[in-house]
């Protein structure tokens, strides 16, 4: 064991190289026991392959990892959990047909007589679950948790094999702001035990708030690093990017032309007592903020024909239509580019190419058959018109960032020509630099003379971009705000119910 003085983690001159792709080069890296130290970086900058060689996913290149001053080798996961190292994925990795106490010993089971010990499982799973303030009975099945209770089931999971570095990848992104701060107070206790953590994550106020220090990548190298007071969101977003922040918001707003999309009394199956009435006008940016839980994205769902509306009336350029299918939006001129894009928004397996044209394969066909021509075309537009960054259009989409999946995401639907862009957390899990491309991406498509609704639960997006903002508390439309009138303060206190406030 290393003297106090020196790193719990170093990592020096580290390299990877992918087929075609220098991923790190010559990264340092150096983590002290109880600390908390943020890695961050634009998507692609290499965080997440640095981190899969510290959790035995991938062998570097090059370079050398010290635990407590003595070199290793990880070349597998369980080489990294025998060094004291846990990876906690975005996506948990976590069976839900099992219970609590399972999961948390799945793979490392104690047995008794050649038997796993049920019992001593359940007992030292309780300990677990007591480090982490989660108070579940250890029988609870995963599938009946909540997201963030999940979350902190993962970290006792990880601290069932003695952890001395957990490595936490966007931790919060589908937390909720109750869930977020549980699991902030878990990070402080854990630091506070002298486990350190490794913080990955693109809100750089959650950054402030947890870290000691930050560690900053950028296009696979060293772009800087910063510590207590220096840990500022202008200071790192000019490290990931080179770029001010002051530049993010800068909006030329368009004069709006006729109404696009008028919804009266609309009523959605999740608030089927609530009526919402609203338009978006030709050229119009128009924001729906609220809190978790308050029907934004359901709102969305119905007006693309997930879920169809139960009562009301919707038009689109004067003309009464009631989607109740996504393909019947399409034809009306409606598209959705969803929250979740993995799951809803792409086909991960496929490329670049094939993703771009599925919206059109019933027009780009020959005697029944897809007609490449016209889908390389269209492929080779979207990728230029939307500066996606890939190898080439075969290039299967899973291994893209974040921020050029969503380029595709938008580009597919963009080639459709829509009159109407519905946007449900469109810069989602991406970085700031990808953020402001898409940004200015809106207002080129609202310059166009496309009407866009968008959700989003970042509060300097909305006040950023938007050129009005809905409201919504409880599945209702509490207020509209204009531009000049957007502050977080009116925001707030319509999302929590506030009507005075309109």
């Amino acid at each position: 064991m290393g003297d106090a003085q020196t790193p719990l983690l170093e990592v020096v001159a580290l390299e990877k190289q992918f087929p075609g792709v220098l991923a790190l080069h010559d990264v340092d890296l150096t983590l002290n026991r109880g600390e908390v130290l943020a890695v961050v970086g634009e998507n692609g900058a290499g965080k997440s392959t640095l981190m899969k060689i510290l959790a035995g996913v991938h062998t570097p290149n090059a370079g050398v990892i010290r635990i407590e001053g003595r070199e290793v080798r990880i070349q597998s996961v369980r080489d990294a959990q025998d060094h004291g190292i846990a990876l906690i994925h975005q996506e948990l990795n976590l069976a839900g047909n099992l219970d609590i106490a399972a999961n948390i010993f799945l793979g490392n089971e104690p047995h008794k007589a050649g038997f796993i010990d049920r019992g001593k499982i359940h007992a030292k799973a309780a300990g677990h679950l007591k480090r982490v303030g989660l108070n579940f009975p250890t029988d609870t099945l995963v599938a009946d948790l909540t997201i963030g209770h999940q979350q902190l089931v993962e970290i006792a999971k990880a601290l069932s094999v003695d952890a001395r570095i957990i490595i936490m990848d966007e931790p919060t992104s589908s937390l909720s702001q109750a869930e977020s701060a549980t699991l902030f107070r878990v990070v402080h206790d854990l630091r506070s035990q002298g486990i350190s953590i490794i913080y990955i994550s693109h809100r750089l106020g959650e950054v402030i708030v947890l870290s000691d220090r930050v560690a900053i990548l950028r296009d696979g190298e060293n772009a800087g690093e910063l510590a207590g007071d220096k840990i500022r969101h202008d200071a790192m977003v000019k490290l990931m990017v080179g770029r001010d922040l002051s530049q993010f918001y800068q909006r030329n707003v368009t004069e709006p032309g006729s109404v696009v999309l008028e919804a009266e009394n609309l009523r959605t199956p999740a608030h089927p007592q609530r009526g919402l009435s609203f338009s978006v006008r030709e050229g119009e940016i128009v924001g729906v903020a609220g809190l978790v839980g308050a029907g934004r994205t359901e709102l969305l769902q119905t007006l693309f024909g997930v879920t169809p509306a139960v009562g009301g009336t919707l038009k689109i350029a004067g003309k009464a239509i009631h989607p109740k299918t996504p393909l019947e939006a399409i034809k009306s001129g409606i598209v959705l580019a969803p929250e979740d894009r993995k799951q809803h928004g792409l086909i991960l397996e496929m490329s670049v190419r094939e993703n771009a044209s599925l919206p059109r394969l019933r027009m780009d066909q020959k005697a029944g058959l897809i007609d490449f021509d016209a889908e390389i075309e269209v492929a080779t537009d979207m990728v230029k018109k939307m500066d996606i960054r890939t190898p080439g259009l075969e290039q299967v989409v899973q291994y893209l960032s974040g921020g050029n999946q969503q380029k595709i995401v938008l580009g597919k639907w963009l080639a459709m020509k829509p009159r109407m862009l519905l946007l449900d957390e469109p810069t989602r899990g991406i970085d700031v630099g990808s953020k402001q491309e898409i940004y200015r991406l809106m207002e080129d498509l609202a310059s166009s003379g496309v009407a866009i609704l968008f959700v989003s639960s970042e509060m300097e997006e909305v006040l950023g971009i938007a050129d009005r903002a809905l409201v919504m508390h409880e599945g209702a439309i509490t207020g509209e705000l204009a531009r000049d009138q957007l502050s977080e303060e009116a925001v707030m206190q319509l999302a929590t119910g506030n009507m005075a406030a309109a």
